[in-house]
């Protein structure tokens, strides 16, 4: 329910704003920005959400339980700290393992940990974008700086 209640209130936000728009030709830009995003998020979601599915009947029940599931304790948000920036491509592939590991008895606290870890040190990212954009110093700041995040918003997320 809450989904629906989200979706409806930042399509409202959104309807509203379009409508402030100055200009027909900012309206007309902006709607053909949609669709251009749309066109181009949808299939990505669509192979995300299947592969997932697929993935998560792939996914041994048992050993993701006892690696990161509700028992595994400590122990799961340090293998998913560690997996998130092993994890190679976007947030539809980081986002689809997370939702297939939850589907399969991962805790929602180790999958918090996942897409943390994914979202702030991926492998793909800081050799790709950062390193040569920001370089080595500023990125193994940033990398040293960031360390504690997953392991503090895990421990809010088990909290909550």
């Amino acid at each position: 329910m809450n989904i629906i209640i989200g979706t409806f209130v930042i399509g409202a936000a959104a309807v509203l704003l379009w409508l402030k728009l100055p200009n027909g030709e900012w309206r007309l830009a902006s709607y053909l920005a949609s669709i251009d995003t749309f066109l181009f998020t949808a299939p990505r979601v669509l192979i995300a959400l299947l592969g997932a599915g697929f993935f998560a009947e792939l996914l041994p029940e048992n050993e993701v339980r006892q690696l990161l599931g509700e028992e595994a304790g400590i122990a799961a948000v340090l293998l998913a700290v560690v997996l998130g920036p092993l994890t190679p491509g976007g947030a539809f592939v980081s986002f689809a393992i997370a939702a297939a590991a939850l589907k399969t008895g991962a805790s929602p606290v180790a999958a918090i940990a996942y897409v943390t870890s994914w979202s702030l040190f991926s492998t793909t990212k800081i050799f790709a974008y950062e390193l040569s954009f920001m370089g080595r110093r500023a990125t193994l700041l940033r990398i040293l700086v960031s360390l504690p995040v997953p392991f503090v918003i895990s421990g809010l997320s088990y909290a909550w």
